[in-house]
């Protein structure tokens, strides 16, 4: 999968990507990553992308023309448009089991109030929300978006399955971990974890993803 970021700040991203799984899906080509700066696509020698908005009101508005310059820039037959954005459509564990089909994701970020709405009009996709709040810029959402799309592309974990027995897969929360010492400051591990029998191993932990989910998410399990 190819994934060209657009934003203000290219530098935001230097650190999460260059550790641990994304990091080493990016080794083994499984994930290509570009970063790009919109004021390289300014049409004014100031590199200024923003302007104050019409209508009046606080803070200022990214302008057309250089966001929808970088757009294009990298846009290929392929490309699927994704602006982060909180007035955007959840994210969940089904939209990132989608996206990472994707051969081509372009992940805009906003700043500021946002952008001039005949970009998102025009050139968007897919507006994308991580959740009810909202950040400084669309940098971390960016993050949060692809390292959740990632673990989805084949390979990239390190177990087949891995991805399929994590928390919201079949509508429910994850089960308890445990590992060793098998007690712990007095704690000792599930017998049932320990008896080998597999079949009761397996209805445990599908009792205690249950339990966990009418507990904190009832409205997974609606």
């Amino acid at each position: 999968m190819i994934v060209d970021i657009l934003s203000l700040f290219p530098g935001y991203f230097r650190g999460p990507f260059d550790e641990s799984i994304l990091k080493r899906a990016q080794e083994k080509r499984l994930l290509t990553i570009n970063l790009l700066d919109i004021r390289d696509f300014a049409d004014n020698r100031f590199r200024r992308v923003d302007d104050r908005p019409y209508g009046g009101g606080p803070g200022m508005v990214m302008m057309p023309q250089p966001v929808t310059a970088a757009i294009r820039h990298v846009k290929s037959p392929q490309a699927k448009v994704i602006y982060m954005s909180p007035q955007g459509r959840p994210l969940n564990a089904a939209k990132c089991r989608q996206l990472a089909q994707e051969q081509h994701l372009i992940l805009l970020c906003g700043h500021y109030e946002g952008i001039d709405q005949r970009v998102l009009d025009e050139e968007v996709d897919e507006e994308i929300s991580i959740g009810d709040y909202v950040l400084t810029n669309g940098c971390l959402a960016a993050i949060v978006l692809l390292d959740a799309v990632s673990r989805f592309i084949p390979d990239v974990l390190g177990h087949a399955s891995a991805a399929d027995e994590d928390s919201f897969e079949g509508g429910r929360l994850d089960y308890p971990h445990y590992t060793r010492p098998e007690v712990f400051e007095g704690r000792s591990v599930p017998s049932v974890l320990l008896s080998g029998n597999h079949q009761e191993i397996a209805k445990w932990r599908l009792e205690q993803a249950l339990k966990k989910t009418l507990d904190v998410r009832p409205d997974l399990h609606a």
